[in-house]
């Protein structure tokens, strides 16, 4: 009786609330993790932003692909928002900013990163149904925070006022958030699936947060041994401009090449504890879709 009340307890209610409900535990979990306890300490350097940068860019570029694989698939098609949403292109100029034109040979992509990207693709060519529950945990979770972000981590970071390295937080696409996230909400909303689907997607977002500490615990590990090697004070990379013409995948389009900037952020942040201590909040909120809690 009791087990059949619940049953009706959980058709009843939206999935985007019972997402909400059923990663609580995890969201927890992920908010003790090491990585992010440095980061709430203020103890973030530039380092450990541009490997962040990196991991989600792999991550990303595997959600999308695994998206345009589905984007006609009733199981996800009415949450297709590419010109909204997606972050791939974003995160190209940002690594290209941080690392210069040949980023894609020098950016580290840890085993828990591996592992990640390789979840997202088997879901996407085998259980497409569970894609959504990536979507809605790394989408929402970046849309949340990215604006307020944007502008904490530009002057903690002394990035140029004109945005280089922060494209990945710059929703283009999105005038109003809150109207588009209660739109994206509702799409996920009217999804048809039976209740045993419903739960094997909840499972899933709670497998995805448990990938996003894995993620971090790795880097974590990267940023302590590159301290334990002496490279805790300046990054050893110039930054370079943006590339203007973001057509050009591989670098920068012929005759144009990326203008270095004499701007090299300090590599840890020379600001007030309590800013820092908003930084490392809001980007470990962004970054493990701890924004989905907010909304």
């Amino acid at each position: 009786m009791e087990t059949s009340q619940t049953h009706s307890s959980e058709r009843s209610k939206d999935l985007s609330e019972l997402m909400k409900e059923a990663t609580k535990e995890v969201h927890e979990q992920a908010e003790n993790t090491p990585f992010m306890r440095n980061f709430q300490k203020g103890q973030v350097s530039l380092h450990e932003f541009k490997l962040v940068t990196a991991s989600l860019y792999f991550i990303y570029s595997a959600l999308e692909e695994e998206i345009e694989r589905n984007k006609d698939n009733p199981v996800y098609a009415p949450v297709y928002f590419p010109a909204e949403l997606h972050r791939k292109a974003a995160l190209e100029e940002d690594l290209e900013y941080f690392y210069g034109s040949n980023w894609r040979g020098e950016i580290p992509c840890p085993e828990a990163t591996q592992k990640y990207v390789e979840r997202i693709h088997y879901v996407g060519k085998n259980q497409p149904e569970l894609l959504v529950a990536h979507a809605y945990t790394r989408y929402l979770g970046d849309l949340s925070g990215g604006q307020v972000l944007k502008k904490i981590a530009q002057k903690a970071l002394q990035l140029p006022a004109t945005g280089e390295g922060l494209a990945f937080f710059t929703f283009d696409g999105v005038s109003n958030a809150t109207k588009f996230k209660q739109l994206y909400r509702s799409r996920m909303n009217a999804l048809e699936m039976d209740l045993a689907t419903k739960e094997r997607v909840l499972e899933e977002a709670k497998k995805a947060f448990l990938l996003n500490i894995q993620v971090f615990e790795a880097l974590q590990e990267l940023a302590s041994k590159r301290q334990e090697n002496g490279h805790s004070v300046q990054p050893k990379a110039e930054l370079r401009t943006r590339n203007v013409n973001k057509s050009y995948e591989h670098g920068p389009a012929p005759g144009q090449e990326s203008k270095k900037t004499n701007r090299r952020p300090t590599d840890m942040m020379p600001i007030t504890p309590l800013v820092r201590w908003i930084l490392a909040l809001s980007f470990l909120a962004t970054t493990v879709a701890l924004g989905l809690f907010a909304m």
